[in-house]
């Protein structure tokens, strides 16, 4: 892929921008409790090699444009990982996105020949396509992101609609397309969940 184009919009998206009917999404935050580690970032990718990255001062959450697209039914949201980028929409934008695609589950549901299923990996072996994650751990919510950070944010989002494509044909191929989807309608309330304080209880077990 050539050299991503990167646009980054404060606080919301513009008006009128369409990204098409599947949008693939990813967040960065301050860490990994979204009850103290505030959203800083969205990433938002047509699958066309550009970027939106949406970058919120704390508190600062109005984004009425970000908003409604991601409230869309109409659109598809791409996540890799949904769980937690779900859940932090939900709990900072007051969002539920539906409906949603998560590569990792698809990914845990027909490569069962492997326990790697993140998103480096997924890229290296479906792809050909290596990522650097130098920049995963850093201060997403410093007032001026750096030029590093905001090509690692854009990697996130960029080849999952590449990767969608695949899993796909894989999902079909096992036969595990139906189920994939049952776990993908579920994301919500497994983020719902999380958040109100069942993350590492298992309601299903005996």
């Amino acid at each position: 892929m050539a050299t991503p184009e990167i646009h980054l919009h404060k606080g919301d998206l513009p008006a009128g921008l369409s990204l098409g009917a599947v949008i693939a999404v990813d967040s960065e935050t301050m860490g990994l409790d979204l009850a103290r580690d505030r959203l800083c970032l969205l990433q938002l990718s047509a699958g066309d090699g550009v970027c939106h990255l949406v970058q919120f001062a704390r508190g600062d959450y109005g984004a009425p444009n970000l908003k409604a697209l991601l409230a869309d039914p109409g659109v598809t949201k791409l996540f890799h990982f949904a769980r937690f980028d779900v859940a932090a929409i939900r709990r900072y934008l007051g969002v539920d996105c539906a409906p949603v695609y998560c590569t990792k589950i698809a990914s845990k549901l027909v490569r069962t020949y492997t326990d790697r299923h993140g998103l480096k990996d997924l890229c290296r072996e479906l792809l050909g396509v290596e990522l650097s994650k130098q920049q995963q751990s850093s201060d997403w919510g410093a007032a001026e992101l750096t030029q590093e950070q905001l090509a690692y944010a854009a990697s996130d989002v960029l080849y999952l609609h590449d990767l969608r494509a695949k899993l796909d044909v894989m999902l079909a191929r096992e036969g595990r397309d139906v189920l994939a989807r049952a776990c993908f309608d579920f994301l919500p309330t497994r983020a719902a969940l999380d958040i109100a304080g069942w993350e590492e209880i298992d309601i299903f077990a005996h």
